[in-house]
């Protein structure tokens, strides 16, 4: 039986040092980590209020 995914990565650049963007597909809630060695972080992307910024598949697409 197949599970659902929780989380997907939709960006990742990098060699060494890797910056990638993940997002919890249950609340849409976007994630940046940056890891490089042995380290790694994670911080949840907001907005200029202060909320969490929602993932967009495109543009005009309702947030999840």
């Amino acid at each position: 039986m197949a599970k659902d995914k929780r989380f997907e990565r939709v960006y990742k650049e990098g060699g060494m040092s890797s910056r990638e963007i993940w997002v919890d597909t249950e609340t849409g809630v976007q994630y940046f980590i940056f890891s490089a060695g042995y380290g790694l972080s994670m911080t949840p992307l907001i907005d200029p209020e202060g909320k969490p910024l929602l993932y967009r598949r495109t543009p005009n697409a309702p947030e999840y």
